[in-house]
């Protein structure tokens, strides 16, 4: 074993020890006593968004304190699979070292690599006969297996390219972009009947059909709208520093001050 090896040993024996003494029944966390599987779902999404913070601002010397982060909500779901006897953290480990290696019998086995796209292909053909395989015979969809938990906007795309991989998909951007002024047009239509949940329908479909729009430049709509609201918040805390400095406030200004003020952020970006 390398040094590298046996030092990343004793750093997760030393987690797994921490973590077990959270657990312990007489003397752990009653915080972490109580947590189930289920109640510790949205802390490891919230733990994965602040990851994603992290690398959107750039702040490299806090990522490793969210990764860590992370990484223990991965040990506390292992606790608890060792505590119910379903699996272990060598289980995962175990799991996860297989599925890389079958994903990548070009860097593991004698698959000649191809560019980018073939060999996302291939991993897309390899996901999908790992669907197959655990279908255990039920009906079987292009779109098993896209998790429901995902934020809309990711599962939008996901959904998406599962079904262009079948065929399913505009063959070029003029068509998408024709979609999403349909789809526009509809929503106006609906404003106009003044039916809220056809506004609501409308809405849902002009926000599936811009997705789709973006997946045909490669963009990811998520990270898109993650910018925007970064922009929005530097926009508006410039706004709230303008007013403060001149001893007002965004309570006390009127729309018209504070377009200016908006105006001028961008000036200054």
């Amino acid at each position: 074993m390398s040094n590298v090896e046996v030092i990343g040993t004793n750093i997760m024996q030393e987690i797994f020890k921490i973590m077990g003494q959270l657990r312990d029944p007489k003397s752990g966390c009653p915080w972490d006593l109580k947590q189930n599987f289920k109640s510790i779902v949205p802390h490891t999404i919230e733990e994965a968004y602040e990851v994603a913070d992290c690398i959107e601002r750039q702040a490299y010397d806090d990522l490793p304190g969210e990764l860590g982060d992370l990484l223990f909500q991965v040990v506390f779901y292992a606790q608890l699979g060792k505590e119910e006897g379903y699996f272990e953290f060598k289980d995962i480990v175990e799991k996860l070292s297989r599925k890389l290696k079958e994903r990548h019998p070009h860097v593991f086995g004698d698959v000649t690599a191809g560019d980018l796209a073939e060999q996302n292909n291939r991993w897309e053909d390899h996901k999908a006969r790992e669907r197959e395989l655990a279908s255990d015979g039920r009906h079987k969809s292009e779109l098993d297996g896209v998790p429901i938990g995902l934020p809309a906007l990711t599962r939008a795309t996901k959904l998406q390219k599962r079904a262009s991989r079948v065929g399913f998909d505009w063959p070029d951007t003029t068509g998408v972009q024709e979609k999403v002024s349909e789809e526009f047009s509809e929503v106006v239509a609906a404003i106009a009947e003044g039916s809220r949940s056809q506004i609501e329908q409308e809405m849902g479909d002009l926000l599936f059909a811009c997705v789709n729009w973006m997946r045909h430049f490669d963009l990811d709509p998520e990270t898109a709208l993650r910018k925007a609201n970064r922009k929005f918040e530097q926009r508006f805390h410039f706004i709230e520093a303008s007013l403060e400095s001149l001893g007002s406030s965004v309570r006390g200004a009127s729309l018209a001050r504070m377009d200016e003020l908006w105006e001028a952020a961008k000036s200054v970006e």
